[in-house]
């Protein structure tokens, strides 16, 4: 079987490599020249811990293509993915004209069955409206539709599809069912569940999954300010709570919010949604303002613990990738706080060990210095403050830490360490949700 997967951002690079992995023999377009010529080199556009090797093996095998050419690759695939972007418009919707330049490119091209499959994640109906774009062009017995939400992780994509937790097939056509089950067949081996059902039920997963894990994020969060309150402990409570078999122990780490290409996005577009339909997402609406808050409140402790100002002082901000072992500053907290500290007056030292570039195109250079490692970006700080959980951030040499700061003051507002032993070293230290 050959495959197209077109985008090959996050989404099409990630997929479309994994399948060749399983001995799919893919075909890769974007309309980006330039991307495509670096992926033909064997480099890759994004930072994906282990995707780089990936993409070398499968092209020096065979297996995985790069291409411009749209037609050509659609023609010699019996399976059409659409991975390309759906960013989010000012009103929470999602922007779908990549989705439909897409399915009119692939509308042009079919000349013979083929099977389109949403990759991306898109409203509920664009099932229907990619039919009604493509039989603009042939007759509907030449192709069905098929929703295929993935559910990566950032930092850990290959894991997730090599050995996902689930596969969600949608679509209505037998036929296409049996094409895709067939697909995914290695993941049979390895005993995964699949989970069939129509387009529209597989186009609501992928947000209900989202909202959910998102809603955990936000509720931990508020527990931690309960705890900040009453001398508590988060991570007490988190542990506990996690330990319940109905509750679970994922997504229950307090922290300053959640960030990135997914939960935002994902989140403002099921809202708007559910209130074009009348069926208003209350609890995900909540989600959305606890997580805003939260995020703030990151700030407010940085300024808090410069003496209530942050006008004239310098923040030493470790991390600003939205997460760690990625590079996406998309929608990340710190971009909401390193504006807050220059606005008020403040400048920022940062480092990040992946987020650099991404971060530098969006922040820009006024008030900000980029640092070549943690400690630059933290020497003559009146604060360090953590902002991304990178494992090297844990094992900084504190004792260190303490010499090069103006005040030997941390806020870490990832919980990377224990209260008592940064304390015990002579730092006035703030967290989240353990004053303990």
């Amino acid at each position: 079987m050959h495959i197209c997967v077109i985008g090959t951002g996050y989404i099409g690079l990630v997929t479309g490599t994994c399948f060749a992995e399983f001995g799919v023999e893919v075909t890769c377009v974007d309309v980006d020249e330039k991307k495509i010529a670096m992926l033909r080199e064997g480099r890759i556009p994004i930072y994906e811990p282990g995707l780089e090797d990936m993409v070398q093996r499968n092209m020096k095998a065979g297996r995985l293509h790069f291409t411009t050419g749209l037609k050509e690759a659609v023609e010699r695939s019996l399976v059409v993915f659409i991975g390309v972007g759906t960013p989010s418009r000012a009103d929470g919707t999602h922007n779908m004209s990549y989705v439909e330049a897409a399915a009119r490119g692939i509308g042009q091209a079919i000349n013979g069955y083929k099977v389109v499959v949403m990759k991306s994640t898109v409203p509920v109906g664009t099932g229907e409206w990619l039919r009604k774009i493509l039989s603009q062009y042939v007759s509907g017995d030449m192709f069905d539709i098929a929703s295929n939400p993935e559910f990566l992780r950032e930092g850990q994509a290959i894991g997730d599809s090599m050995r996902p937790d689930r596969v969600v097939i949608g679509t209505d056509s037998e036929q296409a069912r049996a094409i895709l089950r067939d697909l995914y067949r290695p993941l049979y081996l390895i005993e995964t569940p699949m989970v069939f059902t129509n387009v529209a039920t597989a186009e609501l997963v992928k947000y209900a999954s989202n909202a959910f894990l998102s809603t955990k994020i936000s509720f931990i969060n508020e527990m931690a300010n309960i705890c900040e309150k009453i001398g508590g402990d988060v991570h007490v409570v988190a542990k506990a709570m996690g330990l319940d078999g109905r509750i679970g122990a994922k997504f229950l780490r307090a922290g300053v919010g959640y960030g990135g290409s997914c939960f935002p996005k994902d989140n403002s577009a099921l809202v708007h949604m559910a209130r074009e339909l009348g069926a208003p997402a209350l609890i995900v609406e909540a989600t959305v303002e606890v997580n805003n808050r939260q995020i703030q409140r990151g700030f407010e402790k940085i300024k808090k613990a410069l003496g209530g100002s942050v006008e004239g002082k310098v923040v030493g901000l470790l991390g600003l990738a939205f997460k760690p072992e990625t590079d996406d500053f998309r929608a990340a907290p710190s971009e909401v706080i390193v504006n807050s500290i220059r606005r008020e007056g403040g400048t920022v030292q940062a480092f990040d060990p992946e987020g650099m570039v991404q971060a530098r195109a969006i922040l820009g250079e006024e008030g900000i210095t980029y640092c070549k490692d943690p400690y630059e970006a933290i020497r003559g700080a009146d604060v360090m403050a953590v902002v991304t959980e990178w494992n090297q951030f844990r094992l900084l040499d504190l004792e260190r830490a303490h010499g090069l700061l103006n005040n030997p003051v941390i806020v870490d507002l990832r919980n990377v360490y224990e209260p008592g032993a940064v304390r015990a070293l002579g730092f006035a230290y703030d967290c989240v949700g353990r004053k303990i």
